[in-house]
């Protein structure tokens, strides 16, 4: 099953996910995904497949999310093949989320965006010190998705309203904290613990080779984090990020107001009815009507070229201000036959 981009293979009682464009820090493609559903599929009945392993090729991380300039590419031609690449990754999430036997994730280095999505949602997430972790999609005029704003959702507080509208890196630390991974293992101790996952499996691995993660710095905020971000509205919570008198408060609402307006209301407003969901499946529902809209949004093509194409990091958001932001509810609208339909499930 192997192909370029994707190394799929049994090796030692696991199911080998190999994420194999490191010049793209393993930046998925469509053709990835329903690979990656395939084998998912088969290893599932195979009785000598014990579990899942996915990792990345590179020393710069698992993997940096979809591949955005296809996207961007798409979005500027008006051709809607971007609805079938999310289409077939939300599926995937669910997959995954859902799925029968271990699926570990190896989140070393960059996890960012179609990354999280891809282990996050796993059984068993292993970070290390090196774990850069981020939703950044509110920086290119997008929202969080794969499944996103239910993780970001249920992490304790509002913390994971700050990392959605901020775009922040999280830490390893961080990522175990808000629920997004569960075990801490030193990058150095990685090749250990991989040889222990083959021979003896997840739990003893586990057992052997991690460690309790050091503290994280994300939570030690929580107070003005939560403080700041229960507000309703986005224009509230940056009045109350500038009013605190704390740096890190000024410099959250420096970030946040450089992003896109639009993709700033509609985040918040999917991570509180994300909240409100009863799981998964409904969120993944939701997020696909999202981005649906966005695929015609204007900020979704400049938030891309400023960031990626061009590389200006000057876009030009329109509407440029949160005040003329009006339109949020034709983002939720649902989309009748075209609807993802994982609302029914977990």
């Amino acid at each position: 099953m192997d192909t370029e981009d994707v190394l799929l293979r049994r090796d030692s009682g696991l199911g080998r996910i190999v994420l194999n464009r490191p010049k793209a820090i393993n930046a998925l493609t469509h053709a990835m995904v329903q690979q990656i559903d395939v084998a998912l599929g088969e290893w599932a009945a195979e009785d000598e497949v014990r579990a899942v392993l996915i990792t990345g090729v590179g020393e710069r991380g698992l993997c940096a999310g979809g591949d955005i300039r296809s996207i961007h590419a798409d979005s500027v031609s008006g051709n809607r093949a971007s609805l079938a690449f999310w289409r077939d990754e939300y599926l995937l999430n669910h997959h995954i989320a859902n799925y029968a036997k271990p699926y570990v994730a190896i989140m070393d280095g960059i996890v960012m965006g179609g990354g999280v999505g891809v282990s996050a949602h796993g059984s068993v997430r292993v970070v290390t010190e090196r774990t850069k972790l981020a939703m950044p999609e509110v920086g290119i005029g997008f929202v969080p998705d794969v499944g996103g704003t239910y993780l970001l959702s249920r992490a304790p507080g509002e913390l994971g309203t700050h990392l959605g509208l901020t775009a922040s890196v999280a830490t390893g630390a961080d990522a175990i904290h808000c629920g997004l991974a569960d075990h801490f293992v030193p990058s150095g101790r990685l090749p250990a613990f991989l040889e222990s996952l083959a021979l003896k499996g997840p739990e003893q691995a586990v057992a052997e080779h991690a460690v309790d993660a050091p503290a994280s710095e994300l939570a030690e905020q929580r107070e003005w984090i939560d403080a700041c971000y229960s507000a309703d509205t986005v224009e509230e919570i940056l009045s109350r990020l500038h009013e605190l008198g704390e740096p890190a408060a000024k410099e959250a609402a420096e970030s946040i107001s450089g992003k896109s307006p639009t993709a700033l209301k509609v985040t918040l407003r999917s991570l509180r009815q994300a909240r409100a969901l009863p799981g998964l499946g409904a969120v993944l529902d939701q997020e696909y009507r999202v981005s649906t809209a966005c695929l015609d949004s204007a900020d979704l093509v400049e938030g891309i070229r400023a960031q990626v194409v061009d590389k200006d990091r000057d876009p030009k958001w329109a509407p440029s201000t949160l005040e003329q932001v009006t339109d949020v509810d034709r983002y939720f609208a649902v989309l009748g036959a075209a609807e993802l339909g994982l609302g029914e499930q977990r």
